[in-house]
Protein backbone atom coordinates (compact mmCIF):
# COMPACT_ATOMS: atom_id res chain seq x y z
CA UNK A 1 0.00 0.00 0.00
CA UNK A 2 1.16 3.54 -0.78
CA UNK A 3 0.36 6.84 0.92
CA UNK A 4 -0.72 8.40 -2.38
CA UNK A 5 -4.06 9.71 -1.10
CA UNK A 6 -2.43 11.42 1.89
CA UNK A 7 0.31 12.91 -0.27
CA UNK A 8 -2.30 14.26 -2.68
CA UNK A 9 -4.41 15.77 0.08
CA UNK A 10 -1.47 17.39 1.84
CA UNK A 11 0.39 18.32 -1.33
CA UNK A 12 -2.53 20.21 -2.87
CA UNK A 13 -3.76 22.16 0.18
CA UNK A 14 -2.14 25.40 -0.92
CA UNK A 15 -3.48 25.10 -4.48
CA UNK A 16 -6.92 24.29 -3.11
CA UNK A 17 -6.93 27.43 -0.98
CA UNK A 18 -5.71 29.52 -3.91
CA UNK A 19 -8.51 28.14 -6.12
CA UNK A 20 -11.14 28.99 -3.54
CA UNK A 21 -9.84 32.56 -3.32
CA UNK A 22 -10.35 33.19 -7.03
CA UNK A 23 -12.84 36.03 -7.48
CA UNK A 24 -15.38 33.91 -9.35
CA UNK A 25 -15.32 31.22 -6.66
CA UNK A 26 -15.38 33.72 -3.79
CA UNK A 27 -18.49 35.31 -5.25
CA UNK A 28 -20.07 31.89 -5.77
CA UNK A 29 -19.43 30.86 -2.16
CA UNK A 30 -21.04 34.11 -1.02
CA UNK A 31 -24.16 33.39 -3.02
CA UNK A 32 -23.51 35.58 -6.05
CA UNK A 33 -23.91 33.44 -9.16
CA UNK A 34 -24.51 35.03 -12.55
CA UNK A 35 -26.21 32.63 -14.94
CA UNK A 36 -24.34 33.59 -18.13
CA UNK A 37 -20.97 33.07 -16.47
CA UNK A 38 -22.10 29.88 -14.78
CA UNK A 39 -23.34 28.26 -17.97
CA UNK A 40 -20.01 29.03 -19.66
CA UNK A 41 -18.30 27.23 -16.79
CA UNK A 42 -20.61 24.25 -17.29
CA UNK A 43 -19.66 24.21 -20.97
CA UNK A 44 -15.95 24.21 -20.13
CA UNK A 45 -16.51 21.42 -17.63
CA UNK A 46 -18.36 19.42 -20.27
CA UNK A 47 -15.36 19.41 -22.57
CA UNK A 48 -12.92 18.71 -19.74
CA UNK A 49 -14.91 15.85 -18.23
CA UNK A 50 -15.63 14.34 -21.63
CA UNK A 51 -11.91 14.27 -22.36
CA UNK A 52 -10.99 12.94 -18.92
CA UNK A 53 -13.61 10.22 -18.96
CA UNK A 54 -12.66 9.09 -22.44
CA UNK A 55 -9.04 8.80 -21.32
CA UNK A 56 -9.98 6.97 -18.11
CA UNK A 57 -12.06 4.55 -20.17
CA UNK A 58 -9.23 4.05 -22.65
CA UNK A 59 -6.76 3.29 -19.86
CA UNK A 60 -9.07 1.50 -17.42
CA UNK A 61 -6.83 -1.59 -17.46
CA UNK A 62 -3.69 0.40 -16.73
CA UNK A 63 -2.28 -0.78 -13.35
CA UNK A 64 -2.41 2.73 -11.85
CA UNK A 65 -5.41 4.23 -13.64
CA UNK A 66 -7.54 1.17 -12.85
CA UNK A 67 -7.45 2.08 -9.14
CA UNK A 68 -9.46 5.28 -9.78
CA UNK A 69 -11.71 3.92 -12.52
CA UNK A 70 -15.23 4.33 -11.11
CA UNK A 71 -17.81 4.90 -13.88
CA UNK A 72 -20.40 5.89 -11.27
CA UNK A 73 -18.44 9.13 -10.88
CA UNK A 74 -18.66 10.12 -14.54
CA UNK A 75 -20.16 13.56 -15.13
CA UNK A 76 -20.47 13.83 -18.92
CA UNK A 77 -24.13 12.79 -19.08
CA UNK A 78 -25.13 15.03 -16.16
CA UNK A 79 -23.36 17.98 -17.77
CA UNK A 80 -25.22 17.32 -21.01
CA UNK A 81 -28.47 17.52 -19.05
CA UNK A 82 -27.45 20.82 -17.48
CA UNK A 83 -26.35 22.28 -20.81
CA UNK A 84 -29.74 21.39 -22.29
CA UNK A 85 -31.35 23.28 -19.41
CA UNK A 86 -29.20 26.41 -19.78
CA UNK A 87 -28.89 26.55 -23.58
CA UNK A 88 -31.84 24.55 -24.90
CA UNK A 89 -32.01 21.43 -27.04
CA UNK A 90 -29.51 22.78 -29.58
CA UNK A 91 -26.85 23.39 -26.93
CA UNK A 92 -24.18 21.56 -28.94
CA UNK A 93 -24.36 24.29 -31.58
CA UNK A 94 -23.98 27.08 -29.02
CA UNK A 95 -21.19 26.12 -26.65
CA UNK A 96 -17.49 26.70 -27.15
CA UNK A 97 -14.41 26.31 -24.99
CA UNK A 98 -12.58 29.26 -23.57
CA UNK A 99 -8.78 29.31 -24.10
CA UNK A 100 -8.33 28.07 -20.54
CA UNK A 101 -10.78 25.24 -21.14
CA UNK A 102 -8.94 24.29 -24.32
CA UNK A 103 -5.60 24.22 -22.48
CA UNK A 104 -7.13 21.96 -19.81
CA UNK A 105 -8.48 19.52 -22.41
CA UNK A 106 -5.19 19.55 -24.30
CA UNK A 107 -3.29 18.63 -21.15
CA UNK A 108 -5.67 15.76 -20.34
CA UNK A 109 -5.20 14.38 -23.86
CA UNK A 110 -1.42 14.78 -23.61
CA UNK A 111 -1.34 12.90 -20.32
CA UNK A 112 -3.52 10.14 -21.75
CA UNK A 113 -1.12 9.72 -24.66
CA UNK A 114 2.18 9.98 -22.80
CA UNK A 115 1.79 9.39 -19.03
CA UNK A 116 -1.57 7.72 -18.30
CA UNK A 117 -0.77 7.34 -14.61
CA UNK A 118 -1.12 11.12 -14.26
CA UNK A 119 -4.82 10.77 -15.05
CA UNK A 120 -5.09 9.93 -11.35
CA UNK A 121 -4.25 13.58 -10.64
CA UNK A 122 -7.11 14.87 -12.77
CA UNK A 123 -9.58 12.31 -11.46
CA UNK A 124 -8.75 13.14 -7.86
CA UNK A 125 -8.80 16.91 -8.39
CA UNK A 126 -12.23 16.93 -10.00
CA UNK A 127 -14.18 14.03 -8.52
CA UNK A 128 -13.18 14.34 -4.86
CA UNK A 129 -14.08 18.01 -5.04
CA UNK A 130 -17.39 17.19 -6.70
CA UNK A 131 -18.26 14.74 -3.94
CA UNK A 132 -17.26 17.23 -1.24
CA UNK A 133 -17.63 20.92 -1.89
CA UNK A 134 -19.80 20.27 -4.91
CA UNK A 135 -22.69 19.52 -2.62
CA UNK A 136 -22.27 22.91 -0.96
CA UNK A 137 -22.14 24.60 -4.35
CA UNK A 138 -25.34 22.90 -5.49
CA UNK A 139 -27.37 24.52 -2.75
CA UNK A 140 -25.77 27.90 -3.40
CA UNK A 141 -26.49 27.66 -7.13
CA UNK A 142 -30.12 26.74 -6.54
CA UNK A 143 -30.70 29.69 -4.22
CA UNK A 144 -28.72 32.21 -6.24
CA UNK A 145 -30.30 31.37 -9.59
CA UNK A 146 -33.77 30.50 -8.25
CA UNK A 147 -33.56 26.96 -9.56
CA UNK A 148 -36.09 24.30 -8.70
CA UNK A 149 -34.67 21.02 -7.47
CA UNK A 150 -33.33 19.04 -10.41
CA UNK A 151 -33.07 22.06 -12.73
CA UNK A 152 -29.58 22.82 -13.99
CA UNK A 153 -27.77 21.05 -11.15
CA UNK A 154 -27.51 17.46 -12.39
CA UNK A 155 -23.73 17.91 -12.30
CA UNK A 156 -23.85 17.72 -8.51
CA UNK A 157 -26.01 14.60 -8.37
CA UNK A 158 -24.51 11.10 -7.96
CA UNK A 159 -27.52 8.77 -8.14
CA UNK A 160 -25.37 5.64 -8.14
CA UNK A 161 -23.51 6.59 -4.94
CA UNK A 162 -25.59 6.11 -1.81
CA UNK A 163 -23.06 7.36 0.75
CA UNK A 164 -20.66 9.94 -0.62
CA UNK A 165 -18.44 10.08 2.46
CA UNK A 166 -18.03 6.29 2.46
CA UNK A 167 -17.36 6.33 -1.28
CA UNK A 168 -14.57 8.88 -0.85
CA UNK A 169 -12.96 6.54 1.69
CA UNK A 170 -13.25 3.65 -0.78
CA UNK A 171 -11.77 5.80 -3.54
CA UNK A 172 -8.78 6.73 -1.40
CA UNK A 173 -8.21 3.13 -0.29
CA UNK A 174 -8.27 1.96 -3.89
CA UNK A 175 -5.88 4.76 -4.90
CA UNK A 176 -3.48 3.72 -2.15
CA UNK A 177 -3.36 0.23 -3.65
CA UNK A 178 -1.85 1.63 -6.87
CA UNK A 179 1.64 0.30 -7.69
CA UNK A 180 3.48 3.62 -7.41
CA UNK A 181 6.91 4.57 -6.11
CA UNK A 182 7.95 7.83 -4.50
CA UNK A 183 8.93 9.41 -7.81
CA UNK A 184 5.56 8.62 -9.35
CA UNK A 185 3.72 9.91 -6.29
CA UNK A 186 5.63 13.19 -6.57
CA UNK A 187 4.74 13.44 -10.28
CA UNK A 188 1.06 12.76 -9.54
CA UNK A 189 0.99 15.45 -6.84
CA UNK A 190 2.70 17.94 -9.16
CA UNK A 191 0.16 17.22 -11.90
CA UNK A 192 -2.70 17.66 -9.44
CA UNK A 193 -1.38 21.10 -8.53
CA UNK A 194 -1.15 21.91 -12.24
CA UNK A 195 -4.76 20.75 -12.63
CA UNK A 196 -5.82 23.18 -9.91
CA UNK A 197 -3.95 25.88 -11.82
CA UNK A 198 -5.83 25.08 -15.03
CA UNK A 199 -9.13 25.21 -13.17
CA UNK A 200 -8.13 28.59 -11.74
CA UNK A 201 -7.44 29.89 -15.23
CA UNK A 202 -10.97 28.91 -16.29
CA UNK A 203 -12.41 30.72 -13.27
CA UNK A 204 -10.35 33.82 -14.03
CA UNK A 205 -11.68 33.92 -17.60
CA UNK A 206 -15.22 34.17 -16.24
CA UNK A 207 -14.55 37.06 -13.89
CA UNK A 208 -14.98 39.68 -16.63
CA UNK A 209 -18.54 38.56 -17.38
CA UNK A 210 -19.33 38.42 -13.68
CA UNK A 211 -18.00 41.94 -13.05
CA UNK A 212 -20.01 43.24 -15.99
CA UNK A 213 -23.14 41.70 -14.49
CA UNK A 214 -22.74 42.71 -10.83
CA UNK A 215 -20.45 45.75 -11.03
CA UNK A 216 -16.82 46.30 -10.07
CA UNK A 217 -17.60 47.72 -6.62
CA UNK A 218 -19.70 44.76 -5.53
CA UNK A 219 -17.14 42.33 -6.95
CA UNK A 220 -14.36 44.06 -5.00
CA UNK A 221 -16.35 43.99 -1.76
CA UNK A 222 -17.08 40.29 -2.15
CA UNK A 223 -13.47 39.35 -2.87
CA UNK A 224 -11.53 41.79 -0.70
CA UNK A 225 -10.46 39.42 2.06
CA UNK A 226 -8.95 35.98 1.59
CA UNK A 227 -10.48 33.13 3.51
CA UNK A 228 -10.19 29.40 3.89
CA UNK A 229 -13.03 28.04 1.79
CA UNK A 230 -15.69 25.71 3.11
CA UNK A 231 -15.24 23.26 0.27
CA UNK A 232 -11.63 22.72 1.32
CA UNK A 233 -12.84 21.64 4.73
CA UNK A 234 -15.37 19.29 3.16
CA UNK A 235 -12.74 17.67 0.94
CA UNK A 236 -10.74 16.65 3.99
CA UNK A 237 -13.60 14.51 5.30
Amino acid sequence: MSNLSTELREGTKKAHTMAENMGFVRCFLRGVVEKQSYRKLVANFYYAYAAMEEELERHKDHPVVSTVYFPELHRKASLESDLAYYYGSNWRDQITMTPGGQAYVNRIREVGNTQPELLVSHSYTRYIGDLSGGQILKGIAQRAMNLNDGEGTAFYEFPDIADEKAFKATYRESMDAAPVDDAMIAAIVEEANDAFGMNMEMFKELEGNLIKAIGQMLFNSLTSRKRRGSTELATAE
